[in-house]
Formats: C-alpha cells, structure tokens, sequence
C-alpha cells in the first residue's frame, strides 16, 4: 500500500509571508486584520480586511513575469518557492514526468478582471484591453504556471469549488499518488479577493463582520457576537510525497495524510444543513480510510467561519461525530486570525494541521468572548496555545454550493 507524506510547506499569509513567520504569529494568538488599505473602503459597511503585508513579488520573480500575473498567482509562485526550498527536491533528480500541481483558488484572477473593466471603459482607454487578461484572470494559470517553473509533466489542473478548493486540490493529489499516477504532488491553493466588488459583494450578502472599530476582534468563532466573516487573502502550499520516494531521497517528513471525505450539504447554495450532515459524513469517511475512531483525533481544524449559521451548523456535527469523546478531541478556528482565505483556506489550515501534528502544539482560537449557548458545551476550544501530544488532526473545508471536504493528517511513524 502507497503511503503519502508531507516533505514541503509554503506560505505567504496575513500573518507573515513565511511558514515560520504565519506559524510565529498564529501560535501567539495574534490578528491579522486591520482597515483595508488595498481600496478606499470607506463608502462600504465593512471596512477591513486581513491583508498580506510587505508583499513584494520581485523576490519570487522577475519584473516583466510579476507584471504578466494576477496577485493570486503571484502569491501561488511565491509560496511554491518557498515549499520546494524546504523539501530540498531537486526535480534534476526525480522523474518530472511523475510530478504534478493542482492549485486551487475560488474566484482567481478578480483583481485583474475589475482593473481591465475599469480601465475599457474609461475615457482613456478607447475601449483597451490588456493582451494578458484572459491568462491573468482565468483560475487554472497558478497550476500551469508552477508547472511551467520547474518543468513538471504530471498532472496540472485547477480545483474550484469555493471555500473548500484546496482542500480538494489535497485531496485529488494524495489520490494520484496513491494509485500510482504520481510521486510528488504540490498542492495548494491562493487568493487575492481584497478588492472592491468581491468585499462589496460578500458585504451585501450579509456575510462579512462590520465591526470597524475593532478589526483585530471582528472574527470571533463561536462567540455569541459574531456576525461574519473576515475576508482574508494569500497563499498555502503543501508537497505531498510517496512515502519511499521521500525516503530515498532523504526528504524530512512532517506527517503523514492518512484519510479524506467528500460530501455534499445538498441544502442550500449558502447556508450549511442546519445539522451539518454533510460534515457528519466527510469526517467519518475521512477517519474510516485512516482507520481510526473519534477518540484518537486529538485535533479538529474547524472550518469555523465566525458565521452565525456555519459555526452552529459545524459543532452540531462535532458533537454528533465525537460526542462520546468531545473532552479529549480539541476543536480550534484558526481564521480567528487569519480570516477567511476562501479557496486557500483549505490549504493554509492543512498546513496548520500538519504543524500542529509535527509540534504537538494546538493553536488558540482568539476572542471567544462569551460562548454561543446554542453550541454544546462540551466542545473543547483552546483560548490560549496548548501543548499536548497531536497524533492525529482534522481538516474541515466547507463551501458554498455545499462542499464539504475533511483531510486527515497523523505523525508518521515508520
């Protein structure tokens, strides 16, 4: 049996464009969100965001490529670099042919579409148009791109299914490796929504916190007082790696992907079932290919949103799923922090598993001020950075449309 580990990670996040510097800064319990400096937000309810800092892609790249991509794609490259330096591959050495990239992104190039419809219209422009719009904006040029860079010839193609994108983009990867179509695998996932019609539109949905006076608390997961999302941009990237490939080539291992589930809410083209049946059903699945049982997961990732509907919607299935257990397992909602990184958030909370796993660390879930009494007061959330022994964690990704994706992550053990 093909066994699949992880042997690379990268990131460029609101918390630090580094996984050291995002890993730093979410153990510490710390915001990524402040006013919005990407736009004049000011005529719009919700004014802030968490935005990626001091972000300068000639690091990743020359001038005439950054100019030729999105941001999203930017933040896909940087991140990739960033992976494939921390697992010391060097693809001279490998068989590129077995090597491949799925990259996962919700709205991709969106920037790029808003800028070049301002720009047709506008008097100066005479009805213009960049040569580079469709490539820049289309959401399948991150994965071609990384697979371009390091010349790999496996399997390239774009995950796209809101919220839950890259953690499909993971999903999809450790399937080929496991059947034998591929050796290494870079997964990930990038967006860069801070702009004006994609936080417009959540914004009049209903969606987004409008806590302007205090961005650093606006995403509260199961807080009595949540009231929305906080819109969060950046990139996440993990390398998945069969498992004697990465032996051979003497690769560090972070942990080993053990399981997955996919389901669908099959409710609501927004909302979560009210039970949250689908994520019933993708966190059993994922623990029946593991081989495992509620109580040896010490670690749930949740999706956790800080939306009134969503977070109810998750703990009630939590409490389903290891109600026999709930004690033990510890619950945490990282995007109290990060925000929201809507197709990358999968991917970023991947990579947040994994840590937790190789550091036997649980992060904490910030500003939890007073607990939603509709949600089971069993549950266990970390408020503070708790070390314990994290043998096994979940991934929770949920999406609109209702996709709903589990991964499952463990130490690995020879």
């Amino acid at each position: 049996m093909r066994r699949v580990v992880i042997t690379g990670l990268g990131a460029i996040t609101p918390l630090g464009n580094s996984v050291s510097e995002y890993w730093n800064t979410l153990t510490q319990g710390k915001s990524g969100a402040a006013t919005i400096t990407r736009f004049d937000a000011s005529g719009l309810k919700t004014r802030f965001a968490c935005e990626v800092k001091n972000f300068d892609p000639l690091r990743y790249m020359e001038k005439q490529e950054a100019r030729k991509n999105d941001l999203f794609s930017q933040y896909a490259l940087a991140a990739t670099n960033e992976c494939v330096n921390d697992s010391g591959i060097d693809f001279d050495k490998v068989d590129r042919n077995r090597c491949g990239v799925i990259w996962a992104t919700g709205i991709g190039g969106i920037g790029t579409f808003e800028n070049e419809i301002r720009e047709y219209f506008s008097p100066e422009a005479k009805g213009r148009i960049s040569p580079f719009f469709i490539t820049k904006m289309i959401p399948n040029m991150a994965s071609g791109l990384i697979s371009i860079k390091y010349g790999l010839h496996g399997a390239s193609y774009a995950t796209v299914s809101a919220c839950s994108s890259s953690n499909h983009a993971i999903t999809d990867s450790y399937n080929l490796i496991k059947m034998g179509k591929a050796e290494v695998m870079l997964a990930g996932g990038s967006e860069a929504p801070i702009t004006i019609s994609t936080v417009s539109g959540f914004s009049v949905m209903r969606a987004l916190s409008e806590r302007n006076d205090s961005p650093e608390t606006a995403s509260r997961p199961f807080d009595e007082a949540r009231d929305g999302f906080v819109l969060g941009e950046g990139g996440a990237v993990l390398m998945l790696e069969e498992l004697e490939h990465a032996q051979r080539r003497g690769a560090k291992i972070y942990a080993e992907m053990t399981g997955y589930g996919l389901a669908s809410d099959a409710y609501h083209i927004t909302g979560s079932h009210p039970d949250g049946l689908g994520a019933q059903l993708a966190m059993t699945e994922a623990m029946q290919e593991a081989g495992l049982k509620p109580e040896n997961i010490d670690y749930i990732n949740a999706h956790a949103t800080s939306t009134p509907v969503g977070d109810l919607s998750e703990t009630r299935a939590i409490s389903v799923i290891f109600d026999s257990c709930l004690d033990k397992v510890a619950v945490g909602g990282t995007k109290s922090m990060t925000g929201h990184l809507l197709g990358a958030a999968g991917a970023i909370e991947a990579m947040c598993c994994v840590l937790a796993v190789n550091n036997n660390v649980i992060p904490p879930t910030i500003n939890l001020q007073n607990r939603d009494a509709a949600i089971d007061s069993r549950i266990r959330v970390e408020q503070s950075l708790c070390k314990q022994p994290v043998n096994a964690a979940l991934n929770n990704s949920f999406g609109f449309g209702g996709h709903i994706v589990s991964t499952l992550f463990q130490k690995y053990k020879e």
